[in-house]
């Protein structure tokens, strides 16, 4: 099992931990800073340094122009790398663009000694309406990054939540559906510390406990307030050429040691 000196994490909201619990200074948590929080521990004396890239919003050729390229300036033996599906969410998505792009992030990062972790997507179409468009895109996506994995097998290593059913359950999701909920991020955590080869402290993969006390009513009412309060913005900074990242700085930029 490889100890990890330094993490850099780079991506969109994903990996900025939307909608996880806030810290003290405001910022998202997020499975990327409860990684490193793991990681950090085990380093212990020798210290472990964290940086996180990731801005919400953003596109896969943005992600490659503004983080790729200083995250593998870095010394950093660690890299995570998520992005793309913003890109998919937005209707006449160039898929091939976006493989192309991936890819070329992916060799950059490659360029050190280091550790590269990759994701597949969730599947959205069991858990939010009308998102069956996507799955074409995202199955695309899945298998090219599957292919990257099996060409670089002793240097990226896969997160796959896709095949992963519990992601289908909404409470592992905010309000929005499109960002994960607390326990999503945990859990996101947990895949990626068992990707590292660390001992598994439970399984993520596992059903919750207690099933979804809402009734139907209930639940009819919340795709009703979904609708009108996070589709008809999202819509609207699509149609102004907007996004919620413009003019927002990454959450934490310089690879510098994690206290927690």
């Amino acid at each position: 099992m490889r100890q990890y000196r330094a993490m850099v994490a780079v991506g969109d909201s994903f990996t900025e931990g939307m909608c996880d619990d806030t810290l003290p200074d405001g910022q998202f948590r997020g499975w990327a800073d409860r990684v490193a929080a793991v990681l950090a521990a085990e380093a212990e004396a020798d210290g472990f340094r964290y940086a996180n890239l990731a801005v919400r919003g953003k596109l896969i050729g943005q992600i490659r122009d503004e983080q790729v390229d200083l995250a593998a300036a870095t010394d950093a033996d660690l890299v995570t790398l998520a992005g793309g599906l913003n890109d998919v969410l937005r209707p006449g998505c160039d898929i091939a663009e976006v493989e192309r792009q991936l890819g070329a992030c992916t060799r950059a990062l490659l360029a050190g000694d280091r550790t590269v972790v990759l994701f597949t997507s969730t599947d959205p179409t069991r858990r939010m309406a009308g998102s069956r468009r996507l799955l074409p895109a995202i199955l695309r996506m899945k298998a090219f990054v599957e292919g990257v994995v099996r060409d670089h097998p002793d240097r990226v290593v896969l997160v796959d939540l896709f095949s992963a059913p519990v992601f289908d359950d909404r409470r592992l999701w905010a309000e929005d559906r499109l960002h994960l909920s607390p326990e999503g991020h945990r859990r996101v955590a947990l895949a990626v510390l068992e990707a590292l080869g660390r001992p598994a402290a439970e399984d993520w993969r596992a059903p919750l406990a207690e099933p979804d006390p809402r009734t139907r009513v209930q639940r009819a009412r919340a795709d009703a307030r979904w609708l009108g309060t996070h589709v008809g913005p999202w819509i609207g900074r699509r149609l102004r050429g907007r996004s919620s990242g413009d003019g927002r700085p990454a959450k934490r930029p310089e690879l510098l040691p994690y206290e927690g």
